[in-house]
């Protein structure tokens, strides 16, 4: 089976690394195990952040050009179907709607949403394709709830919705973590980033105990306000630094728990990544973070600083436990499996 890839938010070639490129590496790993040929379609990335008109008209403009290059290549290299990850009204998938029009092969997407409120105003041009390239698939798998009320909601006739939950890219677990601090990872960004780590501080406020310390992974244009935040704990808190995988590893395992409360997170591969070492999470009930962590009750955003203490003091779930929910539900093998059951329900197989 040869089937065509495509990732509109950032190509999984991408050099900056990202909960996004993961994702995309990790679905390109998981198709692989299950037999499939992966062909990079294109690394045009269609991102509007700002809502620019003139920007949404060049990019239309410039997808509309590489159609006819694409469908060349997908009769050559007998593409039997296109899958794309994460369209969105910032990121629509430009290509994929016509490539498969054009060939007369499936397409199926992965991560995508619905947001009828902005085909008005600055994104009007890039909604309306996002709407119109997930009324095109045939499947869409959905990987968190919030995601599937939606799609549920506008679902054209004849299309699938299947659940695929986020995974990480590995067939096993690793070594379980044995170490004694607190980790916080996320990248140092102004906004719901920022946020998350302005939570952190006011919990770390409320400790009585001073035993404890706090390592942070991650770097951004925000570090200096992160690190200001920290200032008042000194040396009970520690900067990592931007790490590579090794680096995460050692992380994970130099912790007992991940303190990261989620704001507005889509759902978060640190999340798996951390309990699949047997860490606990502390975080917020929050929507698309609930699908990735260990079920057990979470504190409510409104319940602030104060319901976080609560979650980091309280006994924690078995590391063991944590580790087999992770296996049976976020690892390649099960994403492996739901996604050959779509592209069987278009008959590819």
């Amino acid at each position: 089976m040869q089937l065509a890839f495509y990732a509109p938010m950032k190509p999984p070639t991408h050099p900056v690394p990202s909960g996004d490129r993961a994702m995309a590496q990790a679905l390109i790993a998981a198709l692989e195990t299950g037999g499939v040929g992966v062909d990079l379609a294109s690394c045009l990335q269609s991102r509007d952040g700002n809502g620019n008109a003139g920007r949404q008209a060049a990019l239309i403009t410039q997808a509309k050009a590489l159609v006819p290059d694409l469908v060349a290549r997908g009769r050559v290299a007998g593409w039997q179907a296109w899958l794309t990850y994460h369209n969105y009204y910032k990121a629509p998938d430009l290509l994929g709607p016509a490539v498969c029009l054009a060939l007369g092969i499936p397409y199926l997407l992965v991560e995508a949403t619905r947001a009828r409120k902005r085909l008005s105003g600055p994104w009007a041009r890039f909604a309306e394709a996002s709407e119109s390239a997930t009324d095109a698939a045939e499947v869409v798998f959905y990987l968190t709830a919030r995601d599937a009320e939606a799609l549920r909601n506008y679902v054209p006739e004849g299309q699938h919705l299947i659940h695929l939950p986020p995974f990480l890219a590995r067939t096993s677990l690793p070594q379980a973590s044995t170490g004694g601090a607190m980790l916080a990872v996320g990248m140092m960004r102004p906004g719901d980033k920022l946020a998350s780590y302005a939570l952190i501080a006011q919990t770390l406020a409320l400790i009585e105990a001073r035993d404890w310390r706090l390592l942070i992974a991650g770097n951004g244009t925000a570090r200096s306000a992160v690190e200001a935040l920290m200032a008042p704990f000194g040396k009970q808190v520690t900067f990592l630094g931007e790490l590579d995988a090794d680096g995460m590893a050692a992380a994970y395992g130099a912790a007992r728990l991940l303190f990261w409360p989620g704001v507005n997170e889509a759902f978060g591969l640190t999340y798996l990544e951390a309990q699949a070492h047997g860490l606990p999470v502390v975080a917020q009930d929050r929507p698309g973070v609930r699908d990735v962590l260990f079920p057990r009750p979470y504190p409510s955003p409104e319940e602030g600083a104060a319901g976080l203490l609560k979650c980091l003091t309280q006994t924690p779930p078995a590391a063991a436990d944590i580790r087999a929910h992770i296996a049976a539900h976020h690892l390649l093998p099960a994403a492996r499996d739901t996604l050959m059951q779509g592209l069987a329900r278009v008959g590819v197989q």
